[in-house]
């Protein structure tokens, strides 16, 4: 099984390097280029679509493999990896769409929803151990609608979010092929050819980037990462039932920042889809960091909730599992009042120092009169 996973995570790596150059050069003819503005940090038109490589990636060698390797497969995984894949190309087409279009944001999370309820009605559902059907639907909706924008939020500077997807991925299938009682080839396949893929676009996408992923990268990446968490069903494969707290944490960095972002949008008056400069990476740069320090920060951030979903799996119930929760919850609280707290702290300095400048001017000039 090894060699499989192996050559699949190398094929996507050299698919995404290869392509990904190859879509920045048709980007212009094809109305895939990103303007700068005043919510954006790039200064120079820069082309994007690098998800079609992202995607490409992914597809070609998943298809390649699940069609002619002998990975073992668990009951009723072909319907459920078959409408992940279909909401995966809806989702990714969605997205192109809309770096061509600007989509209106109605449209986009109406499309969204359709494509959550059809791969939850396939069986992909989460049942968090409640015997209502309507509750495991409602709940794994909402997930996938949740992580599938917290992604998309999350690419606004270069390598952040194809960073921040490129170490969940990673460490989701580790889990399913290290942690748990049965492997889940089948998944873990998928999030390796993710990984793989991904890493060959951060070769481009490193700072100062070549191409961005566009909508069509950060949809699917978001998509991918919430409906393979389900499907990987890490608690029933684990026999404990705390470790189904693990995709929250792999995921609590993307959770942060969404919720924080929707929060500030909503008690300014905006709309929670209308973009700007109130995410975590853009914090943390007000705060006084370089661009390409506020992604590593998320990305450590990242990296470290995700050893903690790691850890769950070596705590034995739920007082540990408590424990790792509340480690995590402690330093995202503790960049919070950095964030917050910090910010408002420079600006006042900020603006003292503004004042300094101004006020010997002034007195020299009186006493000129």
């Amino acid at each position: 099984m090894g060699i499989w996973l192996c050559l699949g995570v190398v094929g996507a790596f050299l698919l995404a390097v290869v392509l990904t150059p190859l879509v920045r050069r048709m980007a212009p003819a094809l109305g895939l280029i990103d303007l700068p503005g005043h919510r954006k940090v790039h200064i120079i038109p820069t082309p994007r679509g690098g998800g079609i490589a992202i995607f490409l990636g992914v597809l070609l060698p998943a298809v390649v493999i699940l069609c002619t390797s002998d990975l073992p497969r668990s009951d009723g995984s072909g319907v459920q990896l078959l409408s992940i894949g279909a909401g995966a190309v809806v989702l990714f087409l969605t997205g192109l769409a809309d770096d061509r279009w600007s989509l209106s944001w109605k449209l986009r999370l109406g499309l969204q929803l359709l494509v959550a309820c059809g791969v939850a009605g396939s069986g992909v559902r989460a049942t968090v151990f409640v015997s209502q059907p309507w509750f495991g639907f409602g709940l794994t909706v909402l997930w996938i609608l949740v992580l599938t924008n917290a992604l998309n939020f999350l690419d606004n500077m270069d390598g952040l979010s194809a960073g921040i997807g490129l170490i969940a991925s990673l460490v989701f299938a580790a889990i399913l092929l290290l942690m748990v009682e049965r492997a889940a080839w089948e998944v873990a396949l998928l999030l390796l050819l993710l990984a793989g893929s991904l890493a060959g676009f951060l070769v481009w996408n490193r700072p100062p980037a070549a191409i961005f992923m566009g909508d069509c990268g950060s949809n699917l990446i978001g998509f991918l990462l919430a409906t393979l968490t389900v499907a990987g069903t890490f608690y029933q494969r684990s026999g404990s039932r705390h470790v189904m707290l693990a995709p929250l944490c792999v995921m609590a960095v993307p959770l942060y920042d969404f919720s924080t972002v929707i929060v500030i949008r909503l008690l300014q008056g905006r709309s929670p889809f209308h973009g700007d400069k109130s995410h975590v990476s853009h914090r943390l740069v007000d705060l006084g960091l370089k661009p390409v320090y506020a992604v590593l920060t998320v990305h450590l951030m990242t990296a470290m909730t995700g050893a903690c979903g790691l850890l769950l799996y070596r705590v034995a119930d739920w007082w540990g599992a408590a424990i790792v929760m509340s480690v995590i919850a402690m330093a995202l609280l503790v960049v919070g009042i950095l964030e917050f707290v910090g910010r408002s702290s420079v600006g006042q300095m900020q603006g003292r120092l503004r004042q300094v400048q101004v006020d010997p001017q002034q007195t020299g000039s009186d006493n000129h009169a």
